[in-house]
């Protein structure tokens, strides 16, 4: 009887639902009784459960990332200050939230490069978001000024190093790479602490807190949001992208 209970309960539709409110004490107390005996002799049940919550999250969570995805859309792919490389005609847009003093971000920089150059198709844009503490903000500020002073070449001859570079980031560091690389060194130094390149940092954490980012990389596909580097790699992400948009048209 225990038992035939816990599966009426645990089966039972909303609408069918069992009264717990109509039992007295007594019920109450062997009703429990046997949803807890039915658990313990059947804990896939609970599995189950949790797996069919975790989807249902899951599933939340795309729902409302496509939305802000959409009400930010300009922001998030037409910013105007942003790097923007790869096929700058694609049919796809990449988006990376990036902090070059980050351990993920350096193993998955190979990736993006093998898949943007495999595909051929792929626009990809760069928004600074360093989170990782001062080295962090250095390098972007370096790169970001590098950017505004010498353009996007320079922007993207940074963020390779960056990503191959060992050792530390300090002032005197960046002074001699931006040198190495024929850059105007004083002028970049200078321009890392200006309003326009704090600018372009604040707007990019604002829009990484608006979005629920709080780690790098994570990505923008579509409108999808993926906080991390798939474990499948970006390729089948892409192509799911490719195939929702052919669906869609």
């Amino acid at each position: 009887m225990k038992k035939l209970l816990a599966a009426l309960l645990l089966s039972a539709s909303p609408a069918a639902a069992l009264d717990l409110a109509a039992m007295n004490d007594g019920e109450k107390a062997a009703f429990g009784e046997a949803v807890r005996e039915y658990l313990m002799e059947n804990p896939e049940v609970l599995i189950d459960a949790m797996g069919a919550l975790e989807e249902r999250r899951m599933a939340e969570e795309a729902t409302n990332d496509a939305a802000l995805i959409a009400q930010y859309s300009d922001e998030i792919f037409n910013d105007g200050y942003s790097w923007v490389g790869g096929n700058p005609d694609g049919d796809v847009t990449l988006v990376e939230f990036i902090d070059f003093r980050c351990g993920v971000c350096r193993q998955a920089f190979p990736h993006v490069e093998e898949t943007l150059a495999s595909d051929g198709n792929i626009r990809l844009i760069l928004k600074d978001f360093p989170i990782l503490g001062p080295e962090s903000e250095l390098a972007s500020r370096f790169a970001i000024a590098a950017k505004q002073i010498e353009g996007d070449d320079a922007y993207k001859q940074v963020h390779d190093n960056f990503y191959t570079m060992r050792g530390n980031v300090t002032p005197d560091w960046l002074r001699s790479t931006a040198e190495e690389m024929g850059f105007d060194a004083d002028a970049i130094m200078e321009a890392m602490n200006s309003d326009e390149v704090s600018e372009v940092i604040r707007k990019n954490a604002e829009l990484a807190q608006t979005l629920g980012i709080g780690g790098t990389p994570s990505f923008i596909l579509g409108d999808t949001l993926l906080r991390g580097m798939p474990r499948t790699g970006l390729p089948p992400a892409i192509r799911d992208v490719r195939e929702k948009a052919a669906a869609e048209g």
